[in-house]
């Protein structure tokens, strides 16, 4: 059956964004902009909201301004470690991968899990050696090298030695979309925290704490501090509100938010519900943020 709304949302992270120049913005904006045209443009030829979140989420991969794929930031060992999964909302497909080093696009390889193996979450070594098989793309560790990430790893470690933590100010990135088949989809991928341990895993790749895409109710994609996201399964709470609750998308996704500000929990999320309405609540100075939907028009916003 035919739905007539459809439309997606993307973020670039929630997080300490209030020393980005105008200049930044606007880049940023405009990044934005482009690939939520482009993944809408599936959306409107009746593509499926599968491609439309995989597409938005590795353009953001591909580029530097995010944290997530090329723009990944340094664990306390100087290496790259990423995390992404995706969720579509008809049968609960879901696939995911984490810590992985040399993956080009690690939100591609995570549909290709759920895909083409009988699991749900590959790891690390694991995941790059079915990356190999199936011939997704494998870049050298010198592909992800940014200057400006490892100088914020290592301002990182003095600020540490001085008791003092340093939060980023680019975060995960993901896409939430309806398409007018009614299929809900959410994908989220990102390069964790700076100076993590190795082996460090956030919310991003545990479908229901980083992502979580249910038909008929809603799909979610969460940025933040992954540890609290965990604990509290932030991504599948927003729709077991909508489901048991009769709460709007408005009231749920805004009131699990709230309630992480109460324990100091930062971060935000945004969400899609089987009517196209869209919800990006965050509790931080900014989040990256846009949407586009039948009934909306395009709009990006930063703080």
């Amino acid at each position: 059956m035919s739905s007539q709304n459809f439309g997606i949302a993307v973020h670039g992270g929630a997080g300490v964004l209030s020393n980005l120049t105008k200049e930044q913005q606007y880049i940023i904006e405009q990044k934005l902009s482009e690939t939520l045209t482009l993944a809408y443009d599936i959306l409107k030829t009746g593509g499926s909201s599968l491609d439309a979140v995989e597409f938005a989420v590795s353009e953001f991969e591909d580029s530097p301004l995010f944290n997530a794929g090329r723009g990944s930031v340094y664990t306390s060992e100087e290496t790259q470690e990423m995390d992404a999964s995706i969720m579509h909302g008809l049968n609960r497909d879901a696939g995911a991968v984490a810590s992985v080093k040399n993956i080009k696009n690690p939100v591609k390889l995570a549909r290709k899990v759920f895909e083409h193996t009988e699991h749900i979450l590959l790891v690390a070594d694991g995941a790059e050696s079915f990356a190999q098989s199936i011939g997704e793309t494998i870049v050298d560790p010198s592909y992800f090298h940014s200057k400006k990430n490892l100088q914020r790893l290592r301002k990182a470690k003095n600020k540490i030695a001085e008791n003092h933590l340093i939060q980023d100010k680019i975060g995960t990135v993901g896409a939430v979309a309806l398409d007018k088949d009614g299929n809900i989809s959410a994908a989220t991928s990102t390069g964790g925290m700076t100076n993590k341990m190795l082996g460090r895993v956030g919310d991003t790749p545990i479908i229901g704490s980083g992502t979580w895409a249910q038909n008929k109710i809603c799909g979610v994609s969460s940025t933040g501090h992954g540890e609290f996201f965990i604990k509290f399964q932030v991504a599948k709470e927003v729709c077991t509100r909508i489901e048991y609750l009769n709460q709007s998308l408005q009231e749920s996704s805004y009131g699990v938010i709230e309630e992480l500000k109460d324990i100091n929990a930062s971060g935000g999320l945004i969400a899609i519900d089987k009517d196209a309405n869209v919800a990006t609540p965050f509790n931080t100075d900014g989040m990256i943020r846009g949407s586009i939907t039948n009934k909306s028009e395009l709009n990006v916003a930063i703080y």
